[in-house]
């Protein structure tokens, strides 16, 4: 099975992976996620990551999405999925938003990781777009 595990600063991994229970589908044992909430210790995160990917096994594959590259969490977990030998079937991508979260979990049954992540990291750049609203300027009003 292909597994995505979210991690984070604070709550928005466990967010994210509440909104994907909306958009995906509430009942994906596949979505896994933990963060490292204001004033937790980095050993009691760590035992959090054991716990929370302790059914991955070696004919597993995990696709580890973490809010920032270089942070605490996704080093963190990346060390705990190192240390289970799962680290050659895991791909880490930094900088997750919810529409590569979905996308990974719609499209990676479907197709290799590594075309999976050819396919939404180009898809998760492009979502970020500023939007412009007209406004219409009353000049009756003052």
């Amino acid at each position: 099975m292909k597994y995505i595990v979210l991690v984070s600063h604070g709550t928005f991994a466990p967010g994210l992976h509440n909104a994907l229970r909306m958009l995906a589908g509430d009942d994906r044992e596949d979505i896994l996620s933990t963060s490292l909430e204001n004033g937790m210790g980095s050993d009691t995160y760590t035992e959090n990551v054991r716990k929370c990917i302790e059914g991955i096994t070696e004919e597993d594959e995990i696709l580890l999405l973490g809010d920032l590259v270089g942070g605490s969490p996704l080093t963190l977990a990346s060390n705990v999925i190192a240390e289970r030998g799962l680290l050659s079937k895991t791909v880490i991508l930094g900088g997750v938003n919810l529409p590569l979260a979905l996308s990974a979990a719609l499209m990676k049954d479907d197709m290799e990781m590594e075309e999976l992540v050819e396919a939404i990291l180009p898809e998760a750049r492009e979502v970020m777009q500023e939007i412009k609203l007209e406004t219409e300027e009353n000049e009756d009003e003052i």
